[in-house]
């Protein structure tokens, strides 16, 4: 068998045996992508003076808007502190609106600003275009299978919840 995952025999007919050598190379290859992936917004992200964190806000609160404070703690799985001095300076610069909530006042909803919508957008085009690319040249079944491998490797008690939060795809 060469460096390659046994693709030749039909994929019934195939044993997937994986050297400890593949999967290093494996888990170097994800922090090579994790690098490419991140690259550009962070770079954008730097000009504010912003960090991961505050793109991984905007992210969820873009994609749900009305999310509650708790409800992106349990998402982001950061402490209440760390969340608490993002959401702050994200407020404060404009980006999201903190809203009290309809149904419990003691609850934060948050939306993004139209600027938060709009540096969001900035801070995903570039990620949604080398993920686009890459889909693309791997083809329908090698996406199929790497949003498989991806799902495995989420804690399992938390698959159910992350897997509802994620969706299909087809939103």
């Amino acid at each position: 068998m060469s460096r390659r995952f046994a693709a030749t025999a039909p994929r019934g007919e195939q044993l997937l045996f994986l050297t400890d050598d593949q999967l290093r190379n494996g888990i170097e290859l994800m922090f090579f992508a994790y690098r490419g992936f991140t690259a550009d917004p962070d770079l954008l992200l730097e000009d504010y003076g912003y960090g991961r964190a505050h793109h991984r806000a905007l992210h969820f609160v873009n994609r749900r808007p009305g999310l509650t404070v708790n409800a992106l703690l349990d998402i982001l799985g950061v402490t209440k502190q760390s969340l608490n001095r993002v959401l702050r300076q994200l407020v404060e610069d404009g980006l999201i609106d903190s809203r009290v909530g309809e149904t419990d006042r003691r609850q934060r909803n948050l939306f993004l600003t139209e600027s938060g919508k709009a540096l969001e957008r900035s801070l995903s085009e570039s990620q949604r275009t080398r993920m686009r690319k890459a889909y693309m040249e791997a083809g329908p079944e090698a996406v199929h299978g790497f949003r498989t491998v991806l799902e495995q490797m989420i804690d399992p008690d938390m698959r159910p919840r992350v897997l509802g939060l994620v969706g299909d795809g087809d939103d």
